[in-house]
């Protein structure tokens, strides 16, 4: 599945940033163009399938980025530097000696204009310089004031913005104005931190996990029992093992333990609904059974878990199957049926949440196979091969919808904000 990044340039900025794209058979560039700040709130929702964002201009991040934040997607923005300055001010002397005596500047970031006034000795030139405020970039007129105003009082000769539109509302008033210059190289850079950051995202989606399994025969007085005896029940305990590419060893207390990797971890999640292991081992020994799975990036992380899924089994006397993930969150018991109405379900994804029939029955599906329990946007978006964005507007639909509604959240095993988990609201 190949990572969208959506791209927010400058109309005029954008060929130059096509020309920097790397080519990656892996990576989908969208690019969103624009002329006016304003145009970036459509834009972010136009955007709404891509799993990065990646503005040229750090004005346009700034602007949205309130918004941005709340979708979670990684935003990556080029501001302003020494190099980015630098080379803005060669440009100028290029055209016009003097430009630099007496000139205005407005920047979101005045720490790296000081640097360079200093190592260029301009400290003394009659140099003004405004430092935006966020609340500025949504009402522009009091930048376009505060240069217009030095200009009609002799005290500059030459500006210098970071906004498209003050540049050309200057213009029509005759007045000389200069962009702030992005250099190759820093769209280059930026570039390179995408790439950085959608291996990251890979090495999160693909990262081996770790399942560790026990599995316990239970006496009606709920006493843990061995499997010593029962080499029946070890031969299926170790063809089960065997189908899933795990592995199977017996502790000093002669009980099994299961050792697999995502093989296993695929196995389960395809049977929240009816484990077949449970049901045969109960059969065959005639006494209720305990099987608990831990997740983890770690064999110990992993364990546990599964000592904490164990506990939840052992405290009743039937027979239970629980897992606890690498976000300890438990789930179960695995193996028994949860039924919900998906007549109700499927007139609700229609009327109330809007959606068509295809994913009105792929989302039935979805909730089927993973027996009514909790879910999140990252296992939506894997069990459907979508990128997470997408996964997150139907969610948000059904959300509007009152057909789920949010059950908790679990916190991220690598890295990032905890994720909301949601269950069925009918």
């Amino acid at each position: 599945m190949k990572m969208k990044i959506a791209v927010f340039s400058p109309r005029a900025m954008l060929d130059r940033v096509k020309k920097v794209v790397p080519v990656d058979k892996e990576l989908d560039f969208m690019f969103f163009p624009y002329v006016s700040l304003k145009e970036m709130i459509h834009l972010v929702e136009k955007a709404y399938v891509c799993d990065i964002f990646f503005f040229t201009e750090q004005v346009s991040y700034l602007y949205v980025k309130s918004k941005v934040e709340k979708k979670e997607p990684p935003c990556i923005h080029l501001p302003l530097d020494e190099y980015m300055l630098l080379t803005t001010l060669c440009l100028l002397k290029k055209n016009n000696k003097q430009v630099w005596k007496r000139i205005s500047i407005d920047v979101c970031n005045d720490k790296p204009v000081y640097k360079v006034f200093s190592e260029l000795h301009l400290q003394d030139n009659d140099i003004y310089l405004l430092q935006t405020k966020e609340s500025m970039l949504h009402h522009l007129q009091p930048i376009i004031d505060y240069h217009e105003k030095l200009w009609e009082e002799g005290k500059i000769d030459y500006v210098v913005t970071s906004f498209e539109e003050v540049k050309d509302t200057l213009k029509q008033k005759n007045i000389p104005v200069q962009k702030m210059h992005t250099p190759t190289l820093n769209m280059e850079m930026a570039m390179e931190e995408v790439k950085q950051v959608v291996k990251l995202q890979d090495y999160q989606a693909n990262t081996t996990q770790v399942v560790i399994g026990y599995i316990q025969l239970k006496s009606k007085e709920a006493k843990v029992q061995s499997f010593d005896s029962n080499e029946q029940l070890k031969k299926i305990i170790h063809e089960f093992a065997q189908e899933n590419h795990a592995c199977v060893i017996t502790n000093k207390h002669n009980h099994m333990m299961l050792f697999g990797t995502n093989a296993l971890l695929a196995y389960i999640r395809q049977h929240y609904r009816d484990f077949p292991l449970l049901h045969v081992i109960e059969r065959r020994s005639q006494l209720p059974v305990a099987i608990a799975f831990g997740i983890g990036l770690t064999a110990n992380t992993a364990k546990e878990n599964a000592k904490a899924a164990l506990k939840a089994c052992l405290d009743t006397q039937e027979s239970k199957c629980f897992l606890v993930n690498e976000n300890k969150v438990m789930i179960g018991p695995i193996g028994e049926t949860k039924t919900f109405d998906t007549s109700k379900l499927y007139q609700a994804l229609i009327h109330k949440a809007r959606l068509n029939n295809e994913i009105s029955y792929n989302f039935i599906q979805f909730i089927t196979l993973r027996n009514n329990e909790p879910f999140s946007s990252n296992d939506f978006a894997s069990h459907y091969q979508v990128t997470k964005r997408s996964a997150e507007r139907t969610i948000n639909k059904l959300l509007s919808g009152k057909v789920i509604k949010v059950a908790g959240e679990e916190k991220p095993y690598v890295r990032g904000r905890p994720r909301k988990l949601f269950n069925l609201n009918i």
